[in-house]
């Protein structure tokens, strides 16, 4: 048996009524624009890297073997920009949130 102290399943309905529904929910779109004007370089890194792979993936496929090795070494640059993007966005955050 529950105790009266144990949260419930619906006690995120009385804590909404008693929020207001002033509150703005974010949608998908406004949190991709909010991100990306935040560390534009990420999804820039992750489109480089998808691209070098697709573009890599066909001329191997066309029998393209000399270039297919240069997009897949060019993939793996791109990887380490996403990844450089990342920890710099991550320091950067960090460094505001310290101020």
């Amino acid at each position: 048996m529950m105790s009266s102290d144990e949260p419930n399943d619906l006690d995120w309905v009385q804590l909404r009524k008693e929020m207001g529904t002033h509150q703005h929910v974010e949608t998908t779109q406004e949190k991709f624009v909010r991100k990306f004007s935040d560390n534009p370089f990420v999804p820039i890194g992750c489109l480089a890297t998808v691209g070098a792979l697709s573009y890599g993936l066909w001329t191997f496929r066309t029998g393209r073997k000399r270039m297919s090795q240069q997009m897949m070494r060019l993939r793996i640059v791109a990887q380490g920009f996403t990844i450089a993007a990342l920890v710099g966005g991550v320091m950067m955050t960090t460094g505001k949130s310290l101020k």
